[in-house]
């Protein structure tokens, strides 16, 4: 992570692929803005406004926004428990990062912080957790307001 990598528009044919655009959206969105992007995205790209001259074919300018990208090999950060993605969903794992914040991370222990709990459920309220639950978690991505968890 805090690498940055250049992308450029290829077709997912090309060897040089890396990743699918899931979706594309224009206008400005703000990194940790809340984003409309399926449930198995793996990163999303941040656009910035291109000249003519960089659009692809050189014939038209690329509108600045962001696209929803799936890896087209694993590992995909995105998928429930993997440690990643943009979306918190059942079936992730989280770590206390402080300041009564918690942070995803691979489920298998993988990842540079060991997982503490794991989302079992999603529900509409607290109180529809079932009595298992030791933290709950927002959830994002339409699949419920609150993410019922239990410490692994």
């Amino acid at each position: 992570m805090g690498d940055t990598k250049d992308f450029h528009d290829v077709a997912c044919t090309s060897e040089r692929a890396t990743a699918r655009v899931l979706v594309r959206r224009d206008g400005t969105a703000a990194k940790g803005a809340a984003v409309a992007c399926p449930l198995n995205t793996d990163f999303v790209l941040y656009v910035a406004e291109s000249p003519p001259a960089a659009a692809e074919g050189g014939g038209g300018s690329v509108a600045r926004g962001y696209a929803c990208m799936r890896n087209l090999e694993a590992p995909h950060p995105g998928d429930p428990g993997a440690g990643g993605g943009p979306y918190t969903v059942v079936g992730d794992c989280v770590y206390d990062a402080g300041a009564e914040l918690v942070k995803e991370t691979a489920c298998d222990g993988s990842g540079v912080n060991a997982p503490q709990f794991k989302v079992v459920s999603a529900v509409a309220r607290r109180p529809d957790c079932p009595a298992s639950t030791a933290l709950y978690v927002q959830l994002t991505g339409g699949e419920g307001a609150v993410g019922c968890a239990r410490r692994v």
